[in-house]
């Protein structure tokens, strides 16, 4: 079975593609986007998009006369500390140092040549 389909992360030139797959296969894929019976795909739109939510809930709490709901305190005296235990010799170990993520780059890198 042969398809067109879109890879969205391309440039708009090369997004379309064509790709063939068994029959067993591309059904594999298909139905992988069917929901079970009885079973109801929840989107998020209006209201609840992302764009506009929180001034969206805001006014819906003010014209239904909704108190805020309090902002929740943080407590500095409990921290939870994750256990992670060693495979080997089943003791908890501690965490003594936790690094920063430097590189936040989405796409794969690119090679600069003459380097």
């Amino acid at each position: 079975m042969t398809f067109k389909w879109k890879d969205y992360r391309r440039e708009y030139a090369k997004r379309p593609g064509t790709m063939t797959l068994d029959t067993p296969e591309f059904l594999r894929r298909f139905l992988m986007h069917v929901l079970p019976s009885g079973f109801h795909r929840v989107r998020h739109y209006g209201m609840l998009a992302n764009t506009n939510r929180a001034s969206a809930l805001a006014l819906s709490r003010q014209l239904l006369c909704v108190a805020e709901p309090a902002p929740e305190e943080e407590c500095e005296e409990k921290t939870i500390v994750p256990v992670f235990v060693c495979r080997g010799c089943g003791e908890p170990m501690m965490i003594i140092g936790v690094f920063e993520r430097t590189n936040l780059a989405r796409a794969l890198p690119v090679t600069i040549a003459n380097q």
